[in-house]
């Protein structure tokens, strides 16, 4: 059974599962955002897959991303598709176990769209969303956008020497051949 409840101007879609005489959210609720003529929607099917591939694949992170590697992490993600009208214009997803750590991916605003404020609403949707709240730690990784992301808390490694990763920085371009 789907419900939806208006708050504002944010729309909540969400599915009650009824266990042992009470209900509770599905973990994977939908919600739309509105201001002005644009929306923030968490609703996967809204989507444009082969949009947000083709700006992931010409983006300094993530060139020559597979489609088929975009549409699963789409699918293993917390999605915002932004969007003016029915068109998509922006993208953002979240990395997250939904209980401890979120790792935000992919953000974007389509170029043409950018300077109104909309990464900024992007960035206060998505802390702000219910089922991302009590997290112990958030990160992200960016070249150019750090004035953005510190407008919404985020800062440097205090001890970058305790963070690890393994990187394969040539991987989609090696899946192209």
């Amino acid at each position: 059974m789907f419900c939806q409840k208006r708050c504002g101007n944010t729309i909540y879609k969400y599915r009650n599962l009824k266990i042992s005489n009470r209900f509770i959210f599905d973990k994977f609720f939908q919600m739309e955002f509105y201001k002005e003529a644009y929306t923030i929607s968490t609703d996967k099917e809204k989507l444009d897959i082969p949009y947000i591939h083709r700006f992931l694949t010409h983006s300094y992170w993530a060139e020559n991303i597979p489609l088929k590697t975009v549409q699963q992490s789409v699918e293993g993600s917390c999605c915002f598709g932004v969007f003016e009208n029915q068109q998509q214009i922006g993208f953002a997803r979240v990395i997250t176990d939904y209980a401890t750590f979120g790792y935000l991916a992919d953000v974007f605003i389509d170029e043409n769209f950018r300077g109104r404020g909309l990464s900024k609403w992007l960035m206060q949707v998505i802390l702000g969303h219910p089922q991302l709240q009590g997290f112990r730690s958030w990160m992200l990784a960016t070249k150019d956008a750090h004035g953005l992301y510190a407008q919404s808390g985020f800062a440097a490694l205090d001890n970058p020497e305790r963070v690890m990763r393994k990187a394969f920085p040539d991987v989609y371009k090696k899946a192209i051949r």
